[in-house]
């Protein structure tokens, strides 16, 4: 039985991968930052796959908190086998309108963290010749507006490269990019979403089941559903002068206000 950890495991997308594994069987090590709901959600998943859930209490915005997960990460007799980096958030409000204070927490949690506790993930699973990691961007990446899509294009462009230095070490890095997802991650950031067509809203669960058979397909890039992925397709092909434009009144009609 191989064992999975996953940050931001409590909510939304973490969750849904918690859901998912434990359902096929693997060992979790759930980690976020709150304990009581951390053991809520060992104790349902345990009980009800008989899976182990370890609960694991870290602030990715500090360095206690990543080096208590780059420790487990490292651990050599109780080994991971697949590392979901999925822990994030958003800051509400335009550049300049957002406190250079949360600005450098988002690239702590989002960039820093990923990179530290990727590089503790792989460095054990490649002593083992095998492994995995995903490390949850967003197809924010590909678009030309604000600061939380630069930290997602750098988990992209970092993930990619990994993936393609340790292609023949067994252990398979991939970026997953969903698109607007139905979790807590608007409400914590009190970002309103009454505005966001409905058909750019995607299932958690089905999200989580479309990467995971990327991962095994060996992609680094995971955009896993048809319609974003034929948008970044259009996105692709659009002048970057251009698509700066439609992104920002794109995002002023559809994004989070």
């Amino acid at each position: 039985m191989t064992t999975a950890l996953i940050t931001g495991s409590t909510a939304g997308i973490g969750a849904a991968f918690a859901r998912r594994l434990a359902a096929d069987g693997h060992d979790l090590v759930l980690v976020a930052r709150d304990t009581e709901r951390l053991r809520e959600q060992a104790t349902e998943l345990h009980d009800r796959h008989g899976i182990e859930a370890e609960v694991l209490t870290a602030d990715l915005a500090t360095d206690t908190g990543i080096e208590a997960v780059a420790a487990r990460l490292g651990d050599r007799k109780n080994p991971v086998d697949l590392l979901i980096n999925n822990a994030g958030f958003g800051n509400k409000g335009r550049y300049l309108d957002v406190s250079m204070a949360d600005e450098l927490t988002m690239l702590k949690v989002h960039c820093e963290a990923v990179l530290r506790l990727t590089s503790a993930a792989a460095a054990a699973m490649r002593e083992r010749g095998r492994g995995g990691v995903v490390n949850v961007a967003s197809v924010a990446a590909f678009v030309p507006r604000g600061t939380y899509g630069a930290s997602k294009a750098w988990v992209v462009q970092f993930t990619q490269g990994a993936a393609r230095d340790l292609a023949d070490s067994g252990v398979r890095l991939m970026a997953l990019c969903p698109g607007f997802v139905r979790t807590e991650f608007h409400e914590r950031a009190g970002m309103g979403t009454d505005n966001i067509p409905g058909w750019m809203w995607l299932d958690a669960d089905k999200l989580v089941a479309a990467a995971l058979a990327d991962l095994a397909r060996g992609k680094s890039l995971s955009i896993p559903d048809p319609r974003y992925k034929a948008l970044m397709g259009l996105v692709k092909v659009t002048p970057r002068s251009l698509l700066g434009g439609i992104s920002s009144r794109t995002g002023r009609k559809y994004g989070p206000q």
